[in-house]
């Protein structure tokens, strides 16, 4: 049991009343009754475009263990294409719903009826429908302690320090690292119900609310599309013991309980927020809304991802990132010389352990190989840095005698905005290449309920309008990319 979706599937847990060695089979069975799929995918790797969803555990299994690029859902076409060209897909598992954001050359599987069945269609070909529901039979027999294999598992594109896409290759033991950690620093166990508000195509979404609950059995109900009222009926009486979510999120959650006069739920234990900093007037209030601590992480896609946590063994200190996950590193060092720096000290966040990846895509060879990167190839990439084993993380903290890390702020050029980074490297590049734009100047709007939005100034050598900003930029970045204000200027 090697593999990631086989350690999911051992503990029989259930994804919207599905039970996961049902879900990871049927993938599997995918494979084994679609030898066009096979053939697509030869020498080339899979691509999972899909919301928040059962389906995602298929396609996790039939991706055939060589590693499936997760694609967020709100990237922009132009995203995608290229995300999908560098990695070189050779297939993408999607609905019809959301197909119509890649390239038309691929070929794709349709998995909205899975696990009763999907559909193969290669564009330009006739769609081959292709049975699940009677799949073979899945042996889950191995060592539960196994550590997990040094090959693909998932990439994942992330700006890291210059705002440049770059793709995280991490592998089955990274990812079974991660969601070890979090059983144990969350106490997970099968009677908890984790309402899944996260995209599974974020590393946290996947490691925290689907990985980590399915390896102990737990029950997990999926939100395609966060809704705060929905969410909050579901934590009232749906017996939710557990939500893991981003600032945006529980600050959209506790104005809809707010207005509903609170949660009257007993159920609710463990409440996870990261993704982006997290403000102790968030925390101060989510506490008198509900009785239930808020409880902060920290961690990076390059670090599969958690790496601090304030778990639910210890009183959760308000404001903090929180101590080191079991059997992480976390170290406090100094950007320049590496050295490490005492108690108290403000330096660079660095950690070390099973969890860290091993690069990026270009540096780890051809799809389903792998293999260290060379610290001179890395010391010239626009990715995050390693040095003597410590994944160096771009952000600032301190650390208390205690063991826990405070966040104090960034040495990269980025902000948040509903749990994503922002970088305004990358929006400049591209609304620079407007006809028209001579100069662009991307800032962060501070928005208390997004963390905060976007705007840009330009000065233009033509007219343009802010409506020719917007129909240049909307195929180009994410949803959440998108600026909230724009002023033109004319040169």
């Amino acid at each position: 049991m090697d593999l990631l979706p086989l350690r999911a599937a051992a503990g029989r847990g259930t994804i919207d009343g599905i039970e996961a060695p049902r879900l990871v089979a049927s993938g599997f069975t995918l494979l084994q009754r679609c030898p066009s799929l096979v053939r697509a995918l030869a020498g080339r790797r899979a691509a999972v475009l899909l919301p928040t969803s059962p389906q995602f555990l298929v396609a996790l299994a039939a991706s055939d263990g060589r590693g499936a690029v997760l694609v967020n859902p709100l990237a922009a076409p132009a995203e995608v294409a290229a995300q999908l060209e560098d990695a070189q897909v050779g297939a993408v598992f999607t609905t019809a719903a959301l197909q119509g954001r890649l390239p038309s050359h691929l070929p794709r599987v349709l998995l909205d009826d899975a696990p009763v069945s999907a559909t193969f269609d290669v564009p330009g070909g006739d769609p081959q429908r292709v049975d699940l529901g009677t799949h073979f039979g899945l042996d889950l027999e191995g060592d539960a302690d196994a550590a997990g294999r040094d090959e693909e598992a998932a990439i994942v594109y992330t700006s890291a320090m210059a705002g440049t896409a770059l793709g995280a290759v991490l592998t089955h033991r990274n990812l079974i690292a991660n969601a070890r950690q979090t059983v144990q620093a969350a106490e997970l166990a099968p009677q908890d119900h984790v309402l899944a508000v996260l995209p599974f195509s974020h590393l946290f979404g996947l490691t925290v609310s689907m990985v980590a609950p399915l390896m102990v059995g737990a029950r997990i109900t999926t939100m395609a599309r966060f809704n705060p009222l929905a969410a909050a009926d579901a934590i009232a009486n749906d017996g939710v013991t557990m939500l893991v979510g981003v600032p945006a999120v529980f600050a959209a959650l506790l104005a809809a309980i707010t207005r509903r006069g609170g949660v009257p739920s007993r159920s609710l234990r463990l409440c996870i927020c990261g993704g982006a900093p997290l403000s102790r007037a968030l925390q101060d209030q989510w506490f008198a809304a509900t009785g239930v601590e808020l409880r902060q992480g920290y961690g990076l896609t390059e670090a599969s991802p958690v790496a601090l946590f304030n778990d639910a063994q210890h009183a959760n200190v308000r404001g903090a990132l929180g101590r080191a996950f079991p059997g992480v590193r976390v170290s406090i060092r100094d950007p320049e010389s590496g050295a490490a720096l005492p108690d108290g000290a403000e330096g660079e966040i660095c950690v070390a352990g099973d969890t860290v990846f091993r690069g990026y895509v270009g540096e780890v060879g051809a799809p389903g190989s792998l293999r260290p990167v060379p610290p001179e190839l890395r010391a010239h990439s626009a990715g995050l840095r390693t040095r003597d084993g410590w994944l160096y993380s771009g952000d600032r903290g301190i650390r208390d005698p205690d063991g826990t890390v405070r966040f104090t702020g960034l040495y990269k050029a980025m902000w948040t905005r509903n749990g994503f980074n922002i970088y305004p490297a990358e929006l400049e590049r591209v609304v620079a290449q407007l006809p028209g734009v001579s100069r662009v100047r991307a800032y962060a709007i501070p928005e208390p309920t997004r963390e905060n939005d976007i705007g840009l100034q330009i000065i233009a050598s033509r007219p343009l309008t802010e409506a020719d900003v917007r129909a240049w930029s909307e195929p180009r970045l994410a949803q959440y990319k998108q600026p909230t204000r724009i002023d033109v200027a004319q040169a």
